[in-house]
């Protein structure tokens, strides 16, 4: 395997990162595809966007994840996968967690959604991580 085909790891700019935890996203361009990790609801500056509000933070992540898929040369256009998990979740949430990610796009990915009690700290509400194809 030479280096442009093994994984690429990124804390892409303009994304608030914990590099010494995880890395934001792995493009591995032997297989054309780049994984995301879970996206909460923070700024680049790494504060909570939309305290008390899931729409509003699913809003924040779809941002979040078109700057870590722009950054790999991609788009949610070309999302294949996406998990959404979310803390508190009833049915009527549902429209507003899952607008944000279909929002000018016309592709449906795959996707799963997963009611939890809470996620790492629980103020945030909602986590999306993805998987997307580079084109």
């Amino acid at each position: 395997m030479t280096k442009d085909e093994m994984p690429h790891y990124a804390n892409p700019a303009g994304l608030f990162a914990l590099p010494e935890m995880f890395s934001l996203s792995v493009a591995v361009p032997a297989s054309r595809l780049v994984f995301l990790s879970g996206q909460v609801a923070w700024n680049a500056e790494g504060e909570l966007v939309g305290e008390g509000d899931h729409g509003a933070q699913a809003e924040q992540i779809a941002r979040n994840i078109d700057i870590a898929l722009a950054a790999a040369g991609t788009s949610r256009e070309h999302l294949v996968k996406h998990t959404i998990y979310v803390a508190g979740y009833r049915p009527e949430l549902a429209e507003a967690i899952l607008a944000p990610m279909r929002a000018g796009v016309t592709t449906r990915s795959a996707s799963t959604l997963v009611g939890v009690q809470t996620l790492f700290d629980p103020r945030y509400l909602v986590e999306i991580d993805a998987v997307a194809w580079i084109p």
